[in-house]
């Protein structure tokens, strides 16, 4: 039984292809171009390929799991090999469970909802906060931000060192920096956990896909990851690790495909087994065309070879730091230095510039388009610019002095469907834009920062 799927063997580019590269976006100024999508750390464009695989299956849609009849039971082996085709993506063990959550974020909270009672967790301040809040159930330890990889460690051991070492502990930790795309030692926190009797889990969110990932190699307990970051769109999400503590708690949504067998009692209530595979976790009707793209997406990076892709990266995340280093005005956010290993993600901040307008002036002159704001990192973003910033989306106030710091930041990232033309824009935008400053005014319309069309030109 199988599904047809694009050409495997199909001409991988530098960049790979995807889907939108062609879209055209209207400029303020007048005329049209073709849009430059350099925010891949909020939702990377999908892959070509994923999107002619999702295509390709989407006639033989059919429910997973609950059916007899053809399509349900082709649409239930997508789904299990896809399972499959994650665990190989990961490096996974043996014996580690792939269970296909919505995000990142839900990924994390399972894991919250599963933790052993009186479970200590430990994490830093400067993670997402999808892997910063879901622990509010447990003790939790928050820890400083680390002005180096190894200062990391060290914060790490002395906090563990501390604990109780009789209880259970978890380790929370990013693989990548979404706010300066710094890669963190994870390894070398892998083994100070373990070495305190900690597991430790990999947010992978901003590493997956940028960087091969490797569960056995990296000696972690668990990885999460979003789809929407690795080229796959349609909203699934992965937590892959071990199965003890996801097989030892009460199931994350309880309901159909979760349970066993579920039987009436003689005084009126109901008995539940549940699932002890993945499917514990994974009640109701699951999203087998989004699991299908995340397997899709890891076949084909796989394919592409990452080894290609991350040399490839590097010399885009060089560019783009050489140019930005040239704008004196600019300044790059980093926590660990200027030449901190990184991904394609960086953040920064214009002297004399409010972020929200720089952003919105980028978009609506350039057809460029990034992210700027705290970035769902609150408390590291504030560290990094050591101002209390305003609230994200704020672009109607006042803009910084000269010499001052931008009151929040502005973030570009990228990956391997960029082409080198969207870079070489994005330079020459923040060029000119320092230099001779925005041609049009902008102001704040239900939330957003957009160019103010009934005022005159700058």
């Amino acid at each position: 039984m199988s599904v047809p799927t694009a050409a495997a063997d199909q001409a991988i580019c530098a960049p790979l292809p995807v889907l939108g590269a062609d879209v055209t976006v209207p400029l303020v100024t007048g005329g049209d171009v073709t849009y430059a999508a350099l925010d891949y750390a909020a939702s990377s464009p999908a892959l070509q390929r994923v999107w002619d695989d999702v295509a390709a299956y989407a006639p033989y849609y059919g429910s997973v799991h609950r059916g007899a009849g053809y399509l349900s039971q082709l649409s239930t082996d997508l789904f299990e090999s896809s399972r499959v085709t994650v665990a190989e993506f990961l490096g996974c063990r043996a014996d580690d469970q792939v269970v296909f959550t919505r995000s990142t974020t839900d990924s994390l909270n399972l894991l919250a909802a599963a933790l052993p009672a009186d479970c200590q967790v430990f994490v830093f301040e400067t993670e997402h906060h999808a892997s910063l809040l879901p622990w509010r159930d447990a003790r939790v330890t928050y820890l400083d931000a680390p002005r180096t990889p190894d200062q990391a460690v060290v914060t790490l051991e002395e906090a563990l060192a501390a604990r109780d070492p009789h209880g259970p502990a978890l380790v929370c930790v990013t693989g990548a920096s979404n706010v300066t795309g710094e890669l963190w030692p994870v390894r070398e926190l892998a083994a100070a956990a373990h070495a305190h009797g900690a597991r430790i889990v990999l947010d992978a969110a901003q590493l997956a896909p940028h960087h091969p990932v490797d569960i056995a190699a990296l000696d972690v307990d668990w990885v999460a990851f979003s789809g929407h970051k690795l080229y796959a769109p349609f909203g699934s999400g992965v937590l892959a690790g071990r199965a003890d503590w996801l097989v030892d708690a009460e199931p994350y949504l309880a309901g159909g495909g979760a349970s066993r067998k579920v039987a009436r009692r003689a005084d009126g209530g109901v008995d539940v087994q549940w699932h002890t595979t993945a499917a514990r976790h994974e009640a109701g009707s699951p999203n087998v065309i989004g699991v299908y793209s995340i397997a899709a997406a890891c076949k084909a990076l796989t394919e592409a070879g990452f080894d290609r892709l991350v040399a490839r990266e590097q010399q885009l995340v060089t560019r783009v730091r050489e140019g930005l280093a040239g704008v004196p005005e600019v300044k790059v956010l980093s926590l660990f230095g200027d030449d901190a290993p990184r991904v394609g993600v960086l953040s920064f901040v214009v002297e004399g510039w409010n972020s929200s307008h720089f952003a919105a002036a980028l978009s609506a002159e350039y057809g460029i388009g990034v992210r700027d704001g705290l970035f769902c990192a609150h408390p590291l973003v504030r560290t990094l610019l050591g101002s209390e910033p305003q609230d994200p989306g704020e672009c109607g106030a006042p803009e910084a002095a000269p010499g001052e710091r931008s009151l929040n930041a502005i973030r570009v990232s990228f990956g391997a469907g960029t082409p080198d033309e969207h870079i070489e824009r994005f330079l020459g935008a923040v060029r000119e834009l320092v230099g001779e400053g925005a041609r049009w005014t902008y102001r704040t319309e239900e939330g957003r920062c957009v160019p103010d069309r009934g005022a005159a030109q700058v």
